[in-house]
């Protein structure tokens, strides 16, 4: 059911969502332009405005219906775009620029926490006091911690070694020969795969290998960020 609590928990989720994934983008765009890339910038997308990485189906239709549902919220922007042969140093920089997404989640992850740990006492005090109602109080906890689970379950998620997933990058860097040929050729089916993992085999079949991936690494992780 609807609530209007709810629907503002929804809405803030998504605007910390939207606001994370463009980082993650933007993170991408300008590691390739240190390393010798400037198609991002040439493109205008080193910057923060949402209108220019917004897309309609991940940044906005995706994460509403998965927050609605209650369960992890994913997303993602429109990818920066990049050449990979403008890198120094292609095989290692592609591999940097990769790492530079889930890395811009990471920081922002800890700066939530470092802020929500900050705040927690002074906040409980204060409500304690009667300076602040408990709305208030629990509404900027409520918007930090969800900041801090919101990056980090998109760095975990896109850690996550299948195309078209930043994770694959990492595999690919290892691989060479055939094995890498075939690699790139099943990019061919990534999103397939990725939707195949996300729904189809936990809807029918009962296994999720993705929850899995999550419950071992983004739970714990947000649980040590926000001392729960």
């Amino acid at each position: 059911m609807l609530t209007p609590s709810r629907i503002i928990q929804t809405v803030v989720t998504l605007a910390l969502v939207m606001f994370s994934a463009i980082v993650h983008e933007v993170a991408h765009g300008y590691a390739a332009y240190r390393l010798g890339d400037p198609t991002a910038k040439n493109a205008g997308r080193l910057t923060l405005n949402p209108a220019a990485h917004l897309d309609p189906v991940g940044s906005v239709v995706l994460p509403l219906l998965m927050s609605l549902a209650g369960g992890p919220v994913f997303a993602y922007a429109k990818p920066v775009p990049y050449n990979p042969h403008n890198l120094h140093h292609p095989r290692r920089d592609e591999l940097l620029v990769a790492l530079a997404g889930p890395a811009s989640n990471l920081a922002q992850a800890l700066l939530g926490a470092l802020a929500f740990n900050l705040a927690f006492d002074p906040l409980a005090d204060a409500y304690a006091a009667g300076s602040v109602s408990y709305e208030l109080a629990m509404g900027v906890l409520t918007v930090l911690s969800t900041y801090v689970s919101v990056n980090v379950m998109l760095m975990c998620f896109n850690l996550i070694p299948l195309p078209p997933l930043d994770g694959s990058k990492v595999i690919l860097y290892f691989l060479k020969g055939k094995a890498r040929a075939a690699y790139y050729r099943m990019q061919g089916y990534s999103m397939a795969i990725l939707l195949v993992c996300m729904y189809v085999l936990p809807q029918y079949l009962g296994i999720d290998p993705i929850g899995w991936v999550l419950d071992a690494t983004a739970y714990p992780l947000i649980g040590l960020l926000l001392g729960a």
